[in-house]
């Protein structure tokens, strides 16, 4: 860096399973051009700083923050104003922070119907006593305190302001790579942009394409695909046709469908609405009652299936209910 401060950059990890904390590593050997680039204020599952240390930073001090996951307690909100306050560039990183991914499905039920799973109804769980987390509890020491477990999942852009967004579940170590890039040699896009491909997963795709006609859809279990054909083609859920590129295909070229974790490309504000949208036209039949058995028999959970990763960031966000909290 010819003799310049290096920059400082932290990484925080929310409602997601940890994945993309892994992901960075993946960029191997890079990781030491991070080094020379970078001074790692804050990494909690790697460095040994505290959240005071933050509070005690001055505002816009951090160059970078890579924020993975979404919003789900109390804390992480807090984690998240607070990040977004001493952050010169935030950036939701990997799917969970962009659109919520696997943990946004939990907007489908509620937070009490999630409590009386965990905590009483599952086989494994023995709680006589029907003891659950609570958000203050008296015990001898003084009061213990646990975050707020709230109703709805939301994605940190509907938290805080999002400066850039790095989709995938995880990010490929590529686009990690692109992204860092872009960043040190202020050759970004235009604020809120995604960095990242803005064309679709199937354009990716070697596999051959011809006029898509399905007549029945089968669960990746049922069949064995052959190696050449469009998956969709052959009946499988793709979701490729209305997914952001970036991964190279993966999936689709090893024979498994595309579950669409880069979530949707450009111009695309809703990916299961766009799914829905390309997969009626695939649909070989006009009758609605031969449609309808199409669908129901071949896709038995359209939640799961077209807003596995983008429930809390879709239109529809969550299923309509009394809120408990939100």
């Amino acid at each position: 860096m010819n003799g310049e401060p290096k920059g400082k950059l932290a990484l925080y990890w929310a409602a997601s399973c940890g994945g993309c904390e892994i992901a960075v590593l993946a960029i191997n050997e890079r990781i030491l051009d991070v080094d020379a680039l970078f001074d790692i204020v804050f990494w909690p599952v790697a460095v040994d700083a505290k959240v005071h240390d933050v509070e005690k930073m001055a505002d816009g001090s951090i160059d970078v923050c890579l924020f993975n996951g979404g919003i789900r307690t109390s804390e992480q909100e807090y984690m998240a104003r607070l990040l977004r306050k001493k952050s010169k560039v935030l950036v939701a990183f990997g799917s969970c922070a962009h659109e919520g991914c696997i943990p946004g499905l939990a907007n489908s039920t509620s937070r009490r119907r999630i409590f009386e799973t965990v905590y009483h109804e599952t086989p494994s769980t023995e709680n006589t006593d029907h003891v659950e987390p609570q958000p203050s509890t008296a015990v001898p020491e003084g009061t213990l305190h646990l975050p707020v477990f709230y109703d709805t999942l939301r994605t940190l852009d509907q938290t805080v302001k999002v400066d850039y967004y790095l989709p995938g579940c995880p990010p490929e170590a590529d686009r990690i790579w692109d992204a860092i890039t872009a960043i040190v040699e202020n050759n970004l896009p235009p604020p809120g942009s995604v960095i990242g491909a803005e064309t679709t997963v199937c354009q990716e795709c070697p596999r051959k394409r011809n006029e898509k006609k399905v007549k029945k859809f089968y669960r990746t279990w049922e069949i064995i695909p052959d190696e050449e054909t469009c998956l969709l083609e052959q009946g499988l859920l793709c979701c490729g046709i209305a997914t952001r590129a970036g991964c190279g295909a993966r999936c689709p070229q090893v024979g498994s469908p595309c579950i669409g974790c880069y979530g949707p490309n450009e111009g695309i504000h809703d990916h299961g609405a766009r799914m829905m949208a390309a997969l009626a036209s695939t649909i070989d039949s006009n009758d609605p009652e031969e449609i309808d058995r199409i669908i129901r028999d071949g896709i038995p959970d359209p939640v799961g299936s077209f807003y596995r990763f983008g429930l809390a960031a879709s239109h529809l966000r969550r299923k309509k209910e009394a809120m408990i909290e939100t």
